[in-house]
């Protein structure tokens, strides 16, 4: 795993005695800064090169309660996973993010950080992935299916994926930073045309974090119309084959289900609501994803 690489190994027993893993907390060198995820491999898992590689939302992390929960019924049921922290340009970065740091990263960064683990996935003899996108992150991996992919990626869980439209990322930044977003994009685009993309604009905020500082190439990373922030756009781009899970109480995107159900005439895209779940599919939800996911991965077994 490279010389800045550390490993550290334990024994879980989950929940009720059902399964037993092993979780590997892991890092690997990326341009000068430590990723960290963790790796969990079931005893009498599914095939043993097969591994479900978990993606958070929103300036999260893998010990969030979705990812946390689903990667443990995960391991109970007997499949690898590995979930990770995006560094948002931080080394070794855990826990959420401190909106008191300055905004550094950029959108697009998720994507060459999964290419990163998925090779890292690779040299340990990994031959088949299921990436799992849960939010923003979703949307994440949806742009990166459609215009990146990867050989060990076989099929994409799209657990509420992030949705887009113009006129809903103008009044929801108004909402969030007090400012018209159309003032402060043309800001920040000034400072890319004149060569000062990674000076900070103080005090303009980004995604949930009021007031922030922020560099002009990282808002605009985030801010910039661009459709491929709208997950189902991306769907029908990509060749492998897509599994939509929403939630029927969803709150943060409610608008998955009438923006996916046309999709799923097309080949390779399916939709799962879960009816009574929230955005995030706390408690017993995570059970209902796993469902999907396993019929979608092994269809009747």
């Amino acid at each position: 795993m490279g010389k800045f690489a550390y490993v550290l190994v334990f024994a879980l027993v989950m929940a009720g005695g059902v399964g037993r893993v092993q979780a590997e907390a892991v890092s690997i060198p990326y341009k000068g800064l430590n990723l960290v995820g963790k790796f969990i491999v079931a005893e009498n898992n599914k095939p043993s090169d097969e591994v479900i590689l978990l993606l958070h939302g929103t300036l999260a992390h893998l010990d969030m309660e979705t990812i946390k929960g689903l990667q443990a019924v995960l391991g109970e049921r007997g499949h690898n996973t590995l979930a990770i922290n995006l560094s948002f340009s931080l080394d070794m970065r855990t826990g959420a993010y401190d909106c008191a740091v300055p905004h550094r990263h950029l959108y697009t960064d998720a994507i060459d950080e999964l290419s990163v683990w998925l090779d890292w996935l690779a040299k340990k003899g990994i031959k088949d992935v299921t990436l799992l996108g849960h939010s923003r992150g979703g949307g994440q991996a949806a742009w990166f299916g459609a215009e990146r992919g990867h050989d060990l990626v076989k099929r994409l869980v799209l657990l509420a994926p992030a949705t887009w439209n113009e006129e809903k990322a103008a009044n929801g930044f108004v909402r969030s930073h007090g400012r018209p977003l159309a003032d402060v994009l043309k800001d920040a685009r000034l400072h890319v045309a004149s060569g000062k993309g990674e000076e900070m604009m103080k005090g303009v905020g980004i995604l949930y974090c009021a007031g922030a500082d922020v560099t002009a190439e990282s808002f605009l990373s985030y801010y910039q119309p661009d459709p491929r922030f709208d997950s189902p756009t991306e769907m029908p781009k990509i060749k492998q084959p897509v599994l939509v899970i929403a939630a029927g109480l969803d709150k943060v995107v409610p608008d998955v289900v009438q923006k996916v159900t046309p999709l799923v005439a097309s080949d390779g895209i399916r939709l799962v609501v879960v009816d009574d779940a929230g955005h995030f599919f706390l408690d017993l939800f995570s059970e209902d994803v796993a469902d999907a996911i396993e019929e979608f991965i092994d269809p009747g077994s």
